[in-house]
């Protein structure tokens, strides 16, 4: 079996600070990543900066910056983030970077080559907020203005000479694809979305532009610049060294196993990305997954609504687990959902400080004052232990199954009753009753509670990663020496070591 993984965020627009919408796709991305090394897997995550456009050179002339040095510290504040969220990344791309320019304008050549590129006049509407061309059944008018019903940026028409891609040719490739790859695209409404979409028709799609020159030129032709989403597609496998297709991690990694993107950027990456791809008989990537927005006031958050979010703000008062426990146990993977400061504050009280901190809190501060502060060795186990514990244990490959379905919030469902259960066990089990009269007894129920903690701390890991590190560290393990694997090993305890010092893992926050 084939061990390695590729997983990808969409390459960030920095025309302005990140926000929540941001961190949400870098989270999900990073917790497939950590579960998938859990699994044993190789593991290649990729996020970075979408740099060129007319919007950026826009907001470069208005900052009265270079383009690339407006880039050069926007991007910096998307690194930053990397840091901020605990992102388990490989790398992190720049458009700008001279590894893409080479990636990029081999594509070029490899469509030129192929025959799919051609020179005509493009005329029709472009969005310069989304840069994104628009049909006329795509787009409205408001107060006068033309604008794209599906983002409500607005929309101008634009004539000037253009390269284009033969998309139209395509078509019959792209649903063979859909058809015969039921997960190529996820969620399924997703999948529907697209299929009815190229079954409509494609058109030739414009993949050069004059109007500007903040860009990656068209080969031969510096008049153009190459259209900034066949530029930023190409990140994916530059950051793998292509066009050198015998590099190691080329070989390793492409094609990609998941590319995790926002419902808004779908037709680019499940529609023009393969379409390019076949054009330059390189393969499609496995997955693309769509996730739906995180919305402020019930509406997608953007620097023009003034409705935006910041996710460092938050995570200064919460703190970064609280943060990305809450985005992906309330927001349901692949539908929109709404962040309210009030369901975050019930999330951490009640899933994360009531339940899984108090939890810890209460076993280990028992062992602390019972059992010399060491984890006890197991004597006899009862069935009521062994049926606690297999519950879990038994249910590992329904786990790994659900996460590699991107089914987030079935799998935290799960992994929080489990704790929920462990609490009820401690609570029934009542080692403090049998310290006198059966202290063999309390030192199975510990050792018990202990071997289930350690095996709920390596499921949450990839969720809440700070914490559960801090709680296996308390018990002398080392996450980055774990695996699924000791889920089913009872024997990862050094029973004639103390356990360390324990500090609150969740502060409840008052309402």
């Amino acid at each position: 079996m084939n061990k390695n993984f590729y997983i990808t965020t969409p390459i960030y627009y920095p025309s302005g600070k990140p926000h929540m919408g941001h961190a949400y796709s870098s989270i999900i991305a990073d917790i497939f990543a950590r579960f998938k090394r859990l699994e044993g897997f190789d593991v290649f995550f990729l996020t970075g900066t979408d740099e060129h456009g007319l919007k950026i050179q826009r907001e470069a002339e208005k900052n009265k910056k270079d383009p690339k040095v407006f880039c050069d510290d926007l991007s910096l504040s998307f690194k930053d983030l990397t840091k901020i969220l605990h992102l388990s990344n490989n790398d992190f791309i720049r458009t700008t970077e001279k590894r893409h320019f080479k990636s990029v304008q081999e594509i070029w050549q490899r469509l030129e080559n192929s025959g799919d590129i051609y020179l005509d006049k493009y005329r029709g509407w472009y969005s310069v907020s989304d840069e994104a061309y628009y049909d006329e059944d795509e787009i409205t008018e408001e107060n006068g203005k033309k604008i794209s019903i599906s983002s409500g940026s607005t929309v101008d028409w634009v004539e000037e000479e253009s390269y284009f891609f033969k998309l139209s040719a395509w078509s019959n490739k792209l649903l063979e694809l859909y058809r015969s790859n039921d997960d190529f695209i996820l969620p399924t409404s997703r999948k529907n979305e697209v299929i009815k979409f190229v079954e409509r028709g494609l058109k030739d799609l414009s993949v050069s532009r004059t109007s500007f020159s903040w860009g990656i030129p068209v080969p031969k032709n510096k008049k153009h610049v190459i259209y900034v989403w066949l530029d930023a597609l190409t990140n994916y496998i530059s950051a793998l060294n292509f066009p050198n297709e015998k590099d190691q991690n080329f070989q390793k990694f492409w094609p990609a196993s998941v590319h995790i993107i926002g419902k808004d950027i779908l037709r680019f990456h499940a529609i023009y990305w393969p379409a390019f791809l076949l054009a330059a008989k390189l393969p499609v990537p496995k997955r693309v997954f769509g996730h739906g927005w995180i919305l402020s006031d019930d509406k997608k958050m953007s620097k023009s609504l003034g409705n935006i979010l910041d996710p460092i703000e938050i995570i200064k008062d919460y703190g970064v687990d609280q943060l990305r426990y809450y985005l992906v146990k309330e927001v349901s993977l692949g539908n929109d959902g709404s962040v309210s400061m009030q369901n975050l504050t019930n999330c951490i009280n009640n899933d994360l400080a009531n339940n899984y901190g108090n939890l810890c809190q209460r076993v280990f501060s028992f062992i602390k004052k019972n059992c010399s502060n060491k984890i006890p060795k197991p004597n006899k186990l009862d069935e009521i232990d062994e049926k606690f514990l297999n519950k879990l244990k038994n249910n590992t490959s329904n786990l790994i199954t659900l996460m590699n379905k991107q089914n987030l919030n079935e799998f935290i469902k799960i992994v929080v009753s489990y704790s929920f259960d462990a609490n009820k066990y401690f609570n029934d089990a009542e080692p403090w009753a049998k310290k006198k009269d059966d202290p063999e007894r309390m030192e199975s129920i510990l050792f018990v509670i202990c071997e289930q903690i350690k095996n709920i701390s390596i499921l949450l890991s990839p969720i809440i990663p700070v914490a559960t590190e801090k709680v296996l560290k308390i018990m002398n393990l080392n996450i980055k020496k774990l695996s699924l694997d000791d889920i089913q090993n009872m024997k990862n305890f050094n029973h004639d070591k103390e356990l360390n010092k324990l500090d609150i893992l969740f502060s409840k926050i008052e309402k």
